[in-house]
């Protein structure tokens, strides 16, 4: 049947049976913003059934970063996925990482869009994209999450479009699709301000592709994050000073210099201090993901604007844009995630870049992604895109974890995402070490008195003075001795009083 389109219409039980086995499978979006919702949740209602059967039934899944419930979560509690890239947070896909039932794929995201487009990753078989209208001639007008859906769109064998009653279709004016050719036929990014437009409203699809349209009225389902605590607040005074400190000795130009934020209540806790301080001008922002915090700062007028990939909103909140459409069109961008993350145009940009750790070894190396060394929290996500080419790369943690159980400053961490030579300043509600400049133990020494909780200095003092010397200190037969006893007894110091850290 067609109504209103030049292509078939399906119902999405109909959609997910045009998906074969053990096909890579792409979907747009980036978080729940912009990713497909009826067709996963359908093909997951069809793994279920096909696995009651005795018959096998998984897809390879490729996104722009993390997905909704929708789609990761449904697909992971059926087990309905083989292998996952490029980025995840579902926690049924985490639980199968973690229990080598999939295979997880943890990639730089700006990197995702080359990989696809140089076949390193094989033919993608269908591609469902979310969308608020495609033309007859194949221009195809995407909602909330850009991701990697213009590539998708471009090399997918075939193509299903999920069209989105409930988006706005006056999302195209803050849309700017940008394609990259492949190497070595590439141009300089003409982009030299965060609210700089170089391409066009739409992507692209080969109309010939385009399967079936599947109609759709449902939110993201974005969720908000809980106002900032004590700890978040702490972090974020600390960034604060240091910044205007570099402003007052002339190292950041007095106009400042755009803001990547990630995702979370101490990002936002930065971003919303820098914001609101008197003593700052007010600021861009070149970043993945623009959470609801960051637009409340763009309507104050705290932020001029902002480039993203991702409208990561609460569904509340992103009512309330489209009902105020008029104050943001021309101050918010959406890009798709290789021009958002592109480490060229942060260079150019001189982007500072704040970024969240699951924990900070005394060197500087960051660990984002892993507890433990051994269980995958999410993954590297843009991260690594901005901080290895920021004008100042800043990682944030609390310094203490599960009521001082757990140091987030140890001697050696037990997974490296972010190496030394890239990490510059490392933040806690304790304080903030500045490592630009300094050898391997005068950062080891700054961090411990720095950030470090006090509880846990003289243990670290202890390490770092007592390994064997070297341009590195490190005592191999100690190096994950916190990590050993919390996993053998519960605390990384097990006879430390843990009433000085208040009720847990």
């Amino acid at each position: 049947m067609t109504t209103g389109t030049p292509f078939p219409e399906l119902s999405a039980e109909d959609a997910a049976e045009l998906i074969p086995h053990d096909a890579m499978l792409a979907v747009s979006g980036f978080t729940p913003a912009g990713s497909p919702k009826a067709v996963p949740r359908a093909l997951a209602r069809r793994a279920r059934t096909l696995h009651e059967s005795g018959q096998p039934f998984r897809v390879r899944l490729l996104s722009g970063a993390s997905t909704g419930e929708a789609c990761d979560d449904q697909l992971g509690l059926a087990e309905a996925v083989s292998w996952r890239a490029p980025y995840l947070t579902s926690a049924p896909l985490r639980k199968l990482a973690n229990s080598g039932k999939l295979d997880f794929v943890d990639m730089h995201l700006s990197h995702v869009s080359q990989v696809v487009l140089e076949g390193f990753l094989g033919p993608i078989d269908v591609a469902v994209v979310e969308a608020t209208e495609v033309t007859p001639d194949g221009k195809v007008y995407l909602t909330t999450g850009i991701g990697n859906a213009p590539t998708f769109l471009q090399y997918a064998d075939q193509v299903i479009i999920e069209l989105n009653a409930r988006h706005s279709p006056r999302l195209r004016e803050m849309t700017d699709i940008f394609m990259l050719p492949p190497p070595p036929n590439r141009r300089p990014i003409p982009i030299h301000d965060p609210l700089d437009k170089i391409g066009t409203p739409h992507a692209l699809v080969d109309p010939k592709k385009v399967i079936g349209i599947v109609r759709n009225d449902e939110p993201d389902g974005g969720r908000g994050f809980a106002p900032p605590d004590e700890t978040s607040r702490r972090i974020a005074g600390h960034v604060a000073q240091f910044l205007l400190d570099e402003m007052a000795v002339g190292r950041i130009p007095s106009g400042f210099l755009p803001l990547q934020s990630g995702v979370g209540n101490v990002c936002n806790a930065v971003l919303a201090g820098l914001a609101e301080s008197s003593d700052f001008p007010k600021f861009k922002v070149f970043t993945e993901v623009l959470q609801d915090a960051m637009l409340d700062l763009i309507a104050a007028g705290g932020v001029l604007g902002a480039s993203t990939c991702s409208l990561t909103l609460s569904d509340d909140k992103l009512g309330w844009l489209y009902d105020h459409f008029d104050e943001f069109a021309d101050r918010i961008v959406l890009r798709p995630q290789e021009i958002s993350n592109n480490p060229g145009v942060a260079r150019r940009l001189g982007v500072i870049a704040t970024n969240t750790a699951i924990e900070v070894d005394i060197y500087g190396h960051a660990n984002s992604t892993h507890f433990f060394g051994t269980q995958v929290m999410n993954g590297l996500g843009g991260s690594g895109d901005f901080e290895r080419n920021a004008f100042l790369s800043i990682f944030m943690c609390p310094s203490v974890a599960k009521g001082g159980k757990i140091s987030t400053i140890v001697p050696m961490c037990s997974h490296v995402d972010h190496s030394e030579h890239s990490v510059q300043i490392i933040v806690t509600e304790q304080g903030l070490a500045d490592l630009r400049g300094l050898a391997p133990v005068a950062r080891a020494r700054r961090i411990i008195d720095h950030c470090a909780h006090p509880a846990f200095r003289d243990y670290l003092h202890h390490y770092l003075e007592s390994s064997p010397q070297g341009h590195i200190r490190h005592d191999l037969r100690r190096c994950f001795e916190l990590h050993s006893n919390f996993l053998e007894h519960g605390a990384m110091l097990p006879d430390l009083d843990l009433s000085q850290f208040g009720p847990r």
